[in-house]
């Protein structure tokens, strides 16, 4: 759970740096991170992005589905580019979209296409328009 912590605070920290913050070997950082990788406790690692400052638009959408259409429509989701991530979740919607395009128009066209599909009930669009942590 330490590794996974630091990870998560910054995935560009050394393995050398984890290792004397464990008291333990790099070598052994090494061995327990690829373990992590391989048993999908660690998905990837990517860098937060403010998208305003670099001009992008983004989204967290809800996605309403039918439930025998909901792998279908996770498989269609993760087939799109500018869908980043996707969250099963309780509550209000099935689906958690993070999506990134060059436009707001372009996010909105990206929205439509997902209400289009086969099995979709309702897309729930949230646009960013800050990131403060």
């Amino acid at each position: 759970m330490k590794i996974l912590d630091l990870l998560v605070s910054n995935a560009r920290i050394s393995k050398t740096k984890i290792a004397r913050e464990l008291n333990i070997t790099e070598a052994a950082v090494r061995k327990r991170i690829l373990n992590l990788e391989n048993r999908e406790k660690i998905l990837g690692y990517k860098a937060v992005i403010n998208y305003k400052n670099v001009g992008l638009s983004a989204s967290l959408t809800g996605v309403d589905v039918e439930p025998d259409k909901l792998w279908k429509i996770v498989e269609e989701l993760k087939k799109l580019d500018s869908v980043k991530s996707l969250w099963l979740t309780t509550g209000d919607h099935t689906i958690m979209a993070e999506i990134i395009a060059k436009s707001v128009k372009e996010l909105s066209e990206i929205h439509e296409k997902i209400a289009g599909m086969e099995g979709v009930k309702r897309v729930c669009p949230s646009i960013i328009t800050d990131i403060v942590k």
